[in-house]
């Protein structure tokens, strides 16, 4: 399990797996490489939840994040114990070329209170909330969920961080761009953030500001750290959420709404943003930075346009040219889809896409 450097592991019963070797590995609360420790800077680090079927998407989700990216990337992949074997399977045949390593965490949750957690909206839903106390020696985090696609470096996400004020500790995209078609404000029985409410799909992180923090609230006078406040939220609305872990973020932003930082729709670009007409400006503007699938879309026929580009980048062999093995394929069902709203507006699918494959030749071209 040692023989490629770019492999870690994270045991949470802090016991060292039998077959990892001694030479080139060590442990904390988790396996990583020397490098990190020396120069934690100069890596972005992303984290991801993966249960159920949710493998393929999950890999066809760190593949574009591979694709454009600059810097070198640190996967955070947390996954029930039967993917392990499948990612890891997988994960060693990327032509990495030095630029990624990954950790493979079990799926875990405090034991006092783990039955409550994994009911929540989906069984592995909730983890997410807990990543500032597991990965401590992280200071900061990109968060996605499995169905994300990014058309744009990673880096570009990653450099929000340095517009954070001194308040702010995170940053989400809004949940709605068009409040009458707004989820929060129509339905929500409990606080949110705005006027209708955060998506926490991409969710970028201080952790090390989100772990000082005491945080505002409605239970108690009191100021409340990040481990401090979960569960008590939880037990106060666990009767009036509907989305789970979002819901707990809307609320917690809603009382401290200065520690958030809110990036344009374009970021976080869902269904919702042209089934009943385009409703992104900044995506008509520059295209669409980070694609969200939603709902499903990359596995049925609801939405072609969304599950064009998820199977197109998905089939894409690294090494072969960006051009005429994805980018043209792409464009041609693309244009497949111009029954539907969302195909009405196609090239916002592939504006920013082609922007990166030329910006990442000409980065290729000057060596």
């Amino acid at each position: 399990r040692c023989k490629n450097l770019s492999v870690s592991f994270w045991n949470s019963y802090w016991m060292l797996p039998s077959d990892v070797c001694g030479m080139n590995c060590f442990w904390e609360a988790a396996f990583r490489y020397d490098y990190m420790k020396t120069h934690p800077s100069e890596k972005m680090h992303l984290a991801v939840v993966a249960c159920g079927e949710r493998l393929e998407e999950t890999v066809t989700m760190l593949r574009s994040a591979i694709i454009f990216s600059i810097k070198p990337l640190h996967f955070h992949i947390f996954a029930e114990d039967q993917l392990h074997e499948s990612f890891k399977d997988i994960l060693d045949e990327f032509p990495y070329e030095g630029k990624v390593n990954y950790t493979l965490y079990p799926i875990t949750f405090p034991s006092e209170s783990a039955a409550e957690w994994k009911k929540l909206f989906k069984p592995c839903a909730s983890q997410r909330l807990f990543l500032p106390l597991i990965l401590k020696n992280v200071d900061s985090l990109l968060y996605v969920d499995t169905d994300i696609l990014f058309l744009r470096p990673v880096d570009d996400i990653w450099s929000f961080l340095g517009k954070f004020n001194s308040t702010q500790i995170a940053a989400m995209a809004p949940e709605h761009e068009e409040p009458r078609i707004g989820w929060y404000n129509r339905f929500a029985r409990h606080p949110y953030y705005g006027v209708t409410g955060i998506n926490s799909g991409v969710m970028l992180m201080n952790m090390t500001r989100i772990r000082r923090k005491y945080f505002k609230n409605d239970m108690t006078p009191v100021r409340l750290q990040w481990g401090e406040i979960l569960m008590p939220l939880l037990k106060k609305y666990k009767l009036n959420i509907t989305w789970g872990d979002q819901d707990l973020l809307n609320i917690m932003f809603f009382h401290n709404p200065e520690s958030l930082y809110v990036f344009p729709c374009q970021w976080n670009y869902r269904p919702d943003h042209c089934i009943y007409g385009s409703n992104c400006r900044t995506a008509e503007e520059e295209g669409i930075f980070i694609l969200h699938g939603n709902r499903g879309v990359y596995h049925d026929d609801k939405q072609p346009t969304f599950r064009a580009v998820y199977e197109a980048i998905k089939n894409y062999s690294f090494g072969d040219d960006l051009v005429h093995s994805l980018l043209q394929p792409l464009e041609r069902e693309l244009q497949k889809t111009t029954h539907t709203y969302c195909g009405r507006v196609y090239k916002v699918f592939i504006k920013q896409l082609t922007k990166s494959i030329r910006d990442l030749y000409a980065r290729r071209s000057k060596g």
